[in-house]
């Protein structure tokens, strides 16, 4: 499959209605096609039945210059989202949160991006626990498919300042674990997961519901019990799991 191909296919299955994780128009999907562009899902379409057409190609470097400086009003930001589109002539306009995308792409080992607003997810990050309800690891599957934490952004509004918070976030993650993190989570607006390709992408976003479900049904009997710091860098350094969790991205 080419680029585009991968990313409808990846917008498929995390906007499957299955998965409960976007309706309508909400989530946002990206693939890096190579060092200077990327693809990104055009505003207002679905994830579940989006095509080729409904995908945007744009620069990273006529959009990364926005992560620094100061404000950047709605009418400035749709001109560079304008100006980055690498066939002018196309019509769709690209994500709002496409900014967010490009600068997640910028991080070691990540290929795809899937950003999406699950039920069970939003249920958490809208809830009066936040964050601490979605802190550390519950059980071993969920260490290994979203790694040792997660990255929290407290709730900013979407466009520029929202990705400058993304990139703050990744930024101390990676001081704290010396790699980039496989989930981000929102508050009061969802999930972002960061893959290696599409495979890893769909994984680590139906894990991060599959905790969710968990965190609420702990919550509701009587509290989260979480594994040590200790338990869960075991987990990550065990060979079996390193393995297991190649095949299952297909690494």
């Amino acid at each position: 499959m080419d680029h585009r191909d991968q990313l409808v296919s990846l917008s498929h299955a995390v906007g499957a209605p299955t998965l409960d994780a976007a309706i309508l128009g909400e989530g946002n999907t990206s693939i890096r096609v190579d060092d200077a562009t990327f693809l990104v899902k055009a505003s207002g379409c679905q994830l579940s039945t989006l095509g080729r057409d409904d995908l945007v190609h744009l620069r990273f470097d006529k959009l990364l210059p926005l992560l620094d400086g100061g404000a950047v009003s709605e009418a400035e930001l749709s001109a560079v989202y304008e100006a980055a589109k690498v066939d002018a002539g196309h019509k769709r306009r690209p994500s709002v949160e496409a900014l967010f995308h490009a600068m997640c792409l910028q991080q070691p080992g990540v290929q795809v991006v899937a950003h999406t607003h699950p039920t069970a997810v939003n249920g958490l990050t809208a809830s009066r626990g936040w964050p601490e309800v979605l802190q550390g690891r519950m059980f071993p599957d969920e260490a290994v498919v979203l790694g040792p934490d997660s990255v929290f952004v407290p709730y900013v509004d979407p466009g520029v300042v929202l990705a400058r918070a993304i990139r703050d976030g990744i930024a101390a993650y990676r001081t704290r674990h010396g790699a980039t993190p496989k989930t981000i989570y929102m508050q009061n607006h969802g999930l972002i997961a960061l893959g290696a390709n599409q495979t890893e992408a769909v994984n680590i976003t139906a894990m991060a519901i599959k905790a969710a479900r968990i965190r609420q049904i702990a919550l509701s009997a009587g509290g989260i019990n979480r594994l040590d710091e200790a338990t869960v860098a075991h987990l990550l350094g065990r060979p079996d799991e390193k393995y297991r969790m190649a095949a299952l991205t297909g690494k």
